[in-house]
């Protein structure tokens, strides 16, 4: 066997590189829109993100847990908490399991709100990737996406 077969293929360095920025001007172009519509009066994108990730899992999650599925530092993240605690969308309760761990669940207010936007928000993405991309598109979009997220 020759080197060249036992070694690793070569990876296209510009390729991978602009695929990762055409991910990325995706990602902020649709944020933009996103960010620009009407719905965010009670929740900002980043709070209703906490509340998505929340209402996702269906359960109280530790702080540890969350901060796992949202862009945001656990500084950034624990002052988001307590600003929602205080608006009555979220409620904080000692984890069972480990008395030093705090876990956090909706509300009925909170989960309210995230159904709501959820719905809204849901709608704007349905608008703007299905515009763009027919369904098979779609689909291999998300089928690429999800090998990416699951290295």
């Amino acid at each position: 066997m020759s080197i060249e077969t036992q070694q690793a293929p070569r990876r296209d360095v510009r390729l991978a590189n602009a695929a990762w920025e055409s991910l990325m001007t995706a990602h902020a172009t649709l944020m933009g829109v996103f960010t620009a519509e009407k719905m965010w009066g009670e929740v900002s994108v980043r709070e209703y993100d906490l509340l998505y990730t929340l209402a996702k899992r269906g359960e109280a999650m530790r702080i540890c847990d969350i901060q796992s599925g949202v862009l945001l530092s656990q500084p950034a993240l624990s002052r988001m908490i307590d600003r929602l605690v205080g608006r009555g969308m979220l409620a904080r309760e000692a984890d069972p399991e480990d008395g030093r761990a705090v876990r956090v669940s909706l509300t009925p207010a909170g989960s309210d709100v995230q159904r709501r936007v959820g719905s809204a928000h849901a709608k704007s993405v349905a608008r703007e990737v299905g515009d763009a991309l027919t369904p098979d598109e779609q689909r291999e979009l998300d089928r690429l996406c999800r090998k990416l997220a699951g290295r």
